[in-house]
């Protein structure tokens, strides 16, 4: 044997002989997460069409029972749903490619129509309980972990419990109880008051995101009245998520408290706070990202019932009423759009958590 291969058998020249095989860099996991979202986007809206389906076609389903039944089969008959399921399945797959989701049977309005005037409604609460969730999960977990095994922990312990489990609009009826009945300090439900609403609409080129809209509108009531009427909403939707960060970030600054760096730190004197504020919590913060693709989906989930309970004029709100209506064409777009959210944010957060944390490439 060589010399040379004698030196590399025993492990002195590093580099290109310990590279794991089958890594792959940035670009690459990137290409393929990215591929990915094709068949997943396929499959979720496969299954919704066929899951809409197996309550028969959407017109009879909606007015069985209200028209002749000449009528209904006119009917049924001119919009295609006498077909064999796999046309009509070809049909509402080419269409979905083209941006077109039909037309909704209750109020015939164009679905991508409904989902462009709600649905920034619901990207304006999710955003809202995300906040919340940030800045009740985060601190607490944190605080959590500095006091380990302490009455305080405990606590903090049992009120993340109660976050996640208490149902959303359970929370959101005894927010409105407390807060809005019995304290009046904060509206009952809504997005904005009667008069905040009529100045919101006649804006020109609004975005349908109140908060930005009242403040183009430069009336700074109409700012306080917006963020007003969020709060509950935002508060009953943001614990669901924020007992989990709470959760998450307790058990991994625990964790990197652990380790072997933060022993030398805490050797040299450093106090358990500081050790927990400049070292352990930034660690304890890459898991958070990579869950938030879930937490979207829960959120969505959430809101469908926050919507309902504070009448906030979204894409749940509404989902609610074509539910009501019978209405499965608009219920088909609209839980075929929030499938290509979730979709579309796990492959964004995947991105992000690659690049904090370049071990999830491999």
């Amino acid at each position: 044997m060589s010399e040379v291969s004698t030196v590399e058998n025993a492990g002195l020249v590093p580099a290109q002989r310990r590279r794991p095989s089958g890594g792959g860099g940035l670009g690459r996991y990137l290409v393929i997460r990215a591929l990915l979202i094709i068949p997943t986007v396929f499959i979720l809206v496969t299954l919704v069409f066929l899951l809409m389906r197996t309550t028969g076609d959407p017109i009879t389903a909606a007015q069985g029972g209200r028209l002749p039944p000449e009528q209904l089969a006119e009917r049924i008959h001119a919009a295609g749903y006498d077909r064999p399921l796999l046309v009509q399945y070809g049909d509402y797959l080419a269409n979905v490619l083209r941006g077109d989701f039909g037309t909704t049977l209750s109020d015939n309005r164009p679905v991508t129509e409904v989902l462009v005037t709600y649905g920034t409604a619901t990207l304006e609460l999710a955003v809202y309980a995300l906040i919340v969730a940030f800045l009740v999960g985060i601190p607490l977990g944190m605080l959590a972990a500095y006091l380990r095994d302490r009455f305080g922990d405990a606590v903090l312990r049992v009120f993340a419990i109660l976050c996640y489990a208490t149902p959303v609009f359970f929370a959101g009826l005894l927010l409105k109880l407390v807060f809005a009945i019995k304290l009046g300090v904060l509206p009952v439900s809504g997005r904005a008051s009667t008069g905040t609403e009529l100045n919101l609409q006649l804006l020109e080129g609004k975005t349908g995101i109140y908060l930005v809209d009242a403040l183009r509108l430069g009336d700074p009531a109409a700012v306080v009245d917006v963020l007003q009427h969020a709060v509950l909403p935002a508060v009953a939707l943001g614990l669901l998520t924020a007992g989990i960060f709470l959760r998450l970030v307790r058990t991994n600054v625990i964790g990197t408290l652990g380790t072997e760096y933060v022993d030398a730190a805490r050797s040299r004197g450093v106090s358990e706070y500081r050790l927990v504020r400049k070292h352990a919590y930034r660690p304890a913060l890459i898991p958070i990202v990579t869950v938030i693709g879930l937490q979207i989906a829960l959120l969505l989930g959430g809101a469908v019932l926050t919507e309902t309970t504070f009448e906030w004029k979204g894409l749940g709100f509404q989902l609610a009423e074509y539910l009501r209506a019978r209405d499965f064409v608009a219920v088909q777009g609209i839980v075929a759009l929030l499938a290509v959210i979730v979709a579309v944010t796990n492959f964004v957060v995947d991105v992000l958590a690659a690049l904090i944390d370049p071990r999830v490439r491999y």
